[in-house]
């Protein structure tokens, strides 16, 4: 593709109507009208001029942008190559050769640039899915404003079968909303006060009334167009590498053309020949198929992937989702829900267990663990009163630590209690050990150098997480758990799931570790969080990927990847899309070699005409486009 036709970038018109097509359908109709009117026996005397004016029409444009490189940029481009195609032709007088030339190449490049445009510009069609108006509360009327104007706190009623204006929270109402165009999930969502929503999303049943918690460029959605166009700039390594490697081999194809032009005749050989073999060389040798056989993968991938929910934040992320063969997942609010439920609190010492439950829930309660949040919400279920704690301190991957009226609190694993010299009865062991087997995180509270009690907490595994699983061992991935969870609870979610090989009691750094081995032994890691707790682990990894983030800044701008749902069958997904913009990649590349390979030859042996050379170069370039647009209709 032309490196100057950023003008064209984004196109959602009919064809007949992008620019650069109009361009060369007009030097096509007046090709044709110039051969109609000098065969046979016609007008001949018009043929160049007619000629002339065609190839000036269909050429203007790729005319303009080879001076503009070669000016700007000092490099020679294959705009360049086939200008002085073009030019040499008709110096030799072959006008009708440099008008089918012109055409030929005008009429390709606008199509490969019209299903480039497309493509760059089907993630932005998102946009209307959002309406255009909204209807806003003031002084308790409805007013009727453009959703641009929307601002933060405008209260907003949305009826059924209404779309969501902006990103907001339920304050009124309950219904179900559609959210596949901003999450990918294709079944509706219950809502109800208090659950944000997103702009972009179908409001399938009840009135609700919302506030607005973001303005119309800001919301969820046009985040989701801005990242999506942004990736689609980023360049993968295979088609870096081909753009330094084109920007070295065009110089040589002019060099090679100049070279048939002159050795020959100064050695006695008829000029006209090899100056036609020179002009065929440079039509030959233009690498537009090379050139174009990543690119438009990439794009329909980043921008298919965007339309399902998946955000790929460039063309070196998809690249890398192709390669990857281990999936390393956290476990709570990954393969789990992440929010766990309290199922046991034990005494250890015949004291009251609502007592155990208020001091856990007291140093708890300044955490931001999964698991501490369980506790805290069913202190507050049972209305326990939150003590006051002092001199808190986190310990990651142990527990924390808080004094409360005037005692020592450690709230965390056995290691925590045991770490600090504090004995642990074999009765407590036991049942710890019991209740991991059932698939619960049991938590240690002691008070001072005395372990008081227990609590089980556990959280549910995601209703689709085994399939998920299944499907990526499918398409031959390994998959592991790497988790802060002690080894036993692991175990029993790691059993129920379905997952190859599972790390516990992990801490952070311990995660970063794992995943190094994992990928010096194994090939590269995908590893799979919420996007903040795990953001070492997610750094570390080839592919980051953070699932569940509509809505959440940090976490999209943390990951490679983001999942803007919760549905784990998209890493499937993801990778799927990855290898096949890979494997289409190369195929293009293969078959761009192999083309010039046979053209090259041709060229400079005389085998081929102007007119052959510049349909079989065209030729090449489409099918490698239209092989590029087949990743987008990966599922």
């Amino acid at each position: 593709m032309s490196a100057g036709h950023e003008e064209h970038d984004v196109f959602s018109g009919p064809w007949w109507r992008f620019p650069p097509m109009r361009a060369a359908l007009a030097a096509g109709s007046v090709a044709l009208a110039t051969w109609l009117l000098g065969h046979p026996g016609g007008l001949t005397q018009v043929e160049p001029l007619g000629y002339a004016l065609a190839a000036l029409i269909g050429g203007r444009h790729f005319f303009r942008e080879a001076l503009a490189e070669l000016w700007h940029e000092r490099a020679v481009g294959i705009d360049l190559l086939m200008s002085a195609a073009a030019l040499g032709a008709a110096l030799l007088g072959l006008w009708d050769e440099a008008a089918v030339l012109v055409f030929l190449y005008a009429s390709a490049e606008a199509l490969e640039e019209y299903a480039y445009a497309r493509t760059r510009s089907a993630i932005g069609a998102l946009l209307d899915l959002a309406p255009k108006e909204a209807r806003v509360l003031r002084e308790g009327r409805e007013e009727t404003v453009k959703a641009v104007d929307l601002r933060r706190g405008d209260v907003i009623v949305v009826r059924p079968g209404e779309g969501v204006p902006t990103d907001g929270v339920i304050r009124e109402g309950t219904t179900a909303v559609d959210e596949s165009p901003v999450t990918g999930e294709s079944i509706p969502v219950d809502k109800g006060p208090g659950a944000a929503v997103f702009a972009g999303t179908l409001n399938r049943h009840g009135a609700f009334v919302m506030e607005a918690m973001a303005t119309f460029e800001d919301n969820t959605l046009a985040r989701i167009v801005h990242l999506v166009e942004e990736a689609q700039e980023q360049k993968g390594r295979i088609q870096d590498f081909i753009e330094r490697f084109g920007r070295r081999y065009s110089p040589t194809v002019l060099a090679a053309a100049l070279a048939l032009l002159t050795v020959p005749p100064l050695f006695g050989q008829p000029f006209i020949p090899w100056a036609l073999r020179a002009i065929v060389l440079l039509v030959a040798a233009a690498p537009c198929a090379l050139v174009m056989s990543t690119p438009v993968a990439a794009a329909a991938g980043i921008g298919t992937a965007g339309r399902h929910g998946v955000l790929i934040k460039g063309g070196i992320h998809l690249e890398n989702l192709g390669r990857v063969s281990v999936v390393a997942f956290d476990k709570t609010g990954t393969l789990t829900e992440g929010m766990p439920e309290v199922t046991n609190i034990i005494s250890l010492t015949g004291g009251d267990a609502g007592e155990i439950l208020r001091l856990a829930a007291g140093v708890e309660r300044l955490s931001e663990h999964p698991v501490a949040g369980a506790v805290v919400r069913k202190a507050q279920e049972r209305s326990e009163p939150l003590p006051t704690v002092a001199y808190f301190e986190a310990l990651p991957g142990l527990g924390a630590t808080g004094v409360i009226d005037q005692r020592r609190i450690r709230v965390g694993s056995l290691s925590l209690v045991s770490g600090a010299g504090i004995a642990v009865p074999p009765d407590a062991r036991e049942q710890t050990l019991r209740l991991q087997e059932e698939g619960n995180t049991v938590i240690a509270v002691a008070a001072d150098q005395t372990l008081i009690g227990l609590v089980a907490v556990r959280d549910k595994i995601r209703p689709h997480a085994s399939a998920a699983l299944r499907a990526l061992r499918q398409i031959g991935i390994r998959t592991v758990m790497l988790t802060g969870d002690n080894a036993q609870t692991a175990k029993a979610i790691g059993r129920e799931v379905g997952v190859d090989e599972i790390h516990a009691e992990l801490r952070p750094d311990e995660k970063v570790e794992q995943i190094r081995r994992l990928e010096h032994e194994r090939g590269l890691v995908a590893m799979i969080g919420d996007g903040i707790n795990d953001a070492p682990a997610l750094a570390s990894a080839t592919v980051g990927i953070a699932m569940g983030v509509a809505g959440t800044d940090a976490a999209i701008e943390a990951a490679d990847v983001a999942l803007m749902g919760d549905d784990l069958s998209k890493v499937a997904y993801a990778l799927r899309l990855g290898r096949a913009a890979r494997a289409i990649s190369v195929q293009n590349i293969l078959f761009s070699l192999l083309i010039l390979g046979v053209l090259i030859p041709g060229a400079v042996l005389g085998a081929l005409s102007v007119v052959a050379a510049v349909f079989a170069h065209e030729i090449s370039e489409l099918l490698a486009v239209a092989n590029g647009l087949r990743v987008a209709r990966q599922t």
